[in-house]
């Protein structure tokens, strides 16, 4: 459990560090500087290159997470498993390119007209899907051998910082367009190649294959595992990127532009769940094995509870200030300001259902929660096909906030009923009812005229109100203990 909350803990700063780039980047300069036909064309380059990386992976991140703790051995090199995971994702890679150059005319599509830039810059997918393929497969390599923060530091930290001093180059001319998106892909294989040089230098590198370890039940399961992993893996990055490649098919590449904008405002509920996800996902495996059901079951209430208290302070934190967001935006991204609050919403019911789909991905019924994820890919894609013509990028917001209350409740009725996991009690009620209080508080709050002071004191005021009846009420012992281990190094220093 320390090694959960510790590297939580520093993930979470990493990734807030990256928000706060993020920001500058996606809040300011892009929506300034960029049309919203170049900024669709950025999303759907990212969108596109993850769907087909997924697919490349061959299923093989899935064997990765539930079956490298059979393999873990630093002295015998981890039993030829690297050699192993090349073999895959060279061979993934090889056919999805294949797949992605035949699909050219109907990725293109109706849409071409509306999206001729999409069109211009078709091919620059191509090494997107190399350098993110190698991301995620290394990364999770990286992950199973208990470094989870390393990933989340060079992609959501190292990473953005490149593309932001990207953008300032193209923004005073340095470079045009079509450089930028080159120095953006380079910005893409920055981490992999990193990651590459780290593992090399800490022997936890190798490619010498060790075929003999694997015997023939062991290999069947290996298989077997990877082709659900290849369908709950691509579903899953289906439903994260669809809305995007909807809108833009349904409405055009102008509208996927404002949609990506504002769509990461909702978005930054989610950051505290990557490195909470990533790492519990071994030691949850690892309980697996052991068939240690009593720490899963911890896991999943503290993942559950303490990430609704911190997705609840920035769900009011985002809402109270909407207005101000707009402030900072361009007038034409105010057809997004319902994009943020339901992606915000959906960002929320994912925390609030903490790891329980690392729970069901690790577990022996990694089929049922296959079967689980290709529920959730026809509830949004159906969703996003009545609503997008009805309320336009809203509706596919709107689709994902359904698709994930959907999604969240079948997992939570499958776990409760197989293993009488129920995590959640009152404190889940009081943790909703003091964000409502505050953001109803937030309301007699004066609308300052600068703005930034605005969302200074508007924020502060929630935190304070929040964070504060969290600790009165002793909601989280978590929480509680961290705050008392941070007075108490404040009196150390006085």
């Amino acid at each position: 459990m320390g090694v959960i909350q510790k590297q939580t803990i520093k993930g979470s700063i990493y990734s807030y560090l990256g928000v706060v780039i993020g920001f500058i980047t996606t809040g300011y300069f892009l929506p300034e500087y960029f049309s919203v036909e170049e900024n669709g064309l950025i999303k759907l380059l990212v969108s596109y290159s993850i769907i087909f990386a997924q697919f490349a992976s061959l299923g093989f991140n899935r064997v990765i997470t539930m079956l490298f703790t059979y393999f873990r051995d630093f002295k015998n090199k981890h039993n030829g498993f690297l050699f192993i995971t090349a073999i895959v994702i060279l061979i993934g890679f090889v056919l999805a390119i294949i797949v992605f150059l035949l699909l050219k005319t109907y990725i293109l599509g109706k849409g071409a007209e509306r999206s001729a830039l999409f069109a211009d810059y078709f091919y620059y997918i191509i090494p997107l899907i190399f350098v993110t393929l190698l991301f995620t497969t290394l990364d999770n390599y990286n992950k199973v051998l208990f470094n989870a923060v390393r990933g989340i530091f060079l992609k959501e930290f190292l990473q953005r910082i490149v593309i932001l001093l990207d953008v300032i180059l193209f923004y005073f001319g340095f470079v045009n367009f079509q450089l930028f998106v080159i120095i953006y892909i380079i910005a893409f294989s920055l981490p992999p190649i990193i990651i590459m040089v780290l593992l090399i230098k800490e022997g936890n590198f190798n490619l010498r294959p060790q075929l003999n370890f694997i015997t023939k039940d062991f290999r069947s399961k290996m298989i077997n595992i990877s082709i659900f992993g290849v369908l709950t893996s691509f579903s899953g990055i289906l439903i994260l990127n669809i809305d995007a490649v909807m809108i833009n098919s349904m409405l055009g590449i102008a509208e996927t532009g404002i949609y990506a904008i504002t769509f990461f405002f909702g978005s930054i509920i989610l950051i505290p769940s990557r490195s909470l996800i990533k790492i519990s996902s071994v030691v949850i495996a690892d309980s697996w094995k052991e068939n240690n059901l009593e720490i899963i079951n911890k896991i999943y209430y503290k993942s559950c509870l303490n990430q609704l208290i911190f997705a609840s302070l920035l769900f009011v934190g985002i809402w109270a200030n909407i207005n101000n967001v707009f402030e900072i935006l361009p007038s034409e991204y105010i057809a997004g300001k319902y994009v943020i609050f339901f992606i915000a919403l959906s960002s929320l019911i994912k925390m609030a259902g903490g790891v329980n789909n690392m729970i069901l991905f690790t577990s022996k019924y990694y089929k049922i929660h296959t079967l689980f994820i290709l529920i959730f890919v026809i509830v949004i894609v159906v969703s996003n096909i009545i609503f997008i013509p009805m309320y336009g990028i809203v509706g596919a917001a709107l689709a994902s906030a359904l698709s994930n209350f959907v999604f969240m409740f079948i997992e939570f009725v499958f776990l409760r009923i197989k293993f009488n996991f129920q995590p959640y009690n009152y404190k889940f009620l009081v943790v909703l009812a003091i964000g409502g209080f505050a953001y109803l508080i937030s309301f007699f709050v004066p609308i300052l005229d600068n703005f930034i002071l605005d969302i200074i004191v508007r924020s502060l005021l929630i935190t304070f109100i929040f964070v504060g009846m969290i600790l009165i009420f002793k909601i989280s012992e978590d929480i509680n203990q961290k705050a008392k281990q941070l007075i108490n190094f404040i009196k150390k220093i006085n």
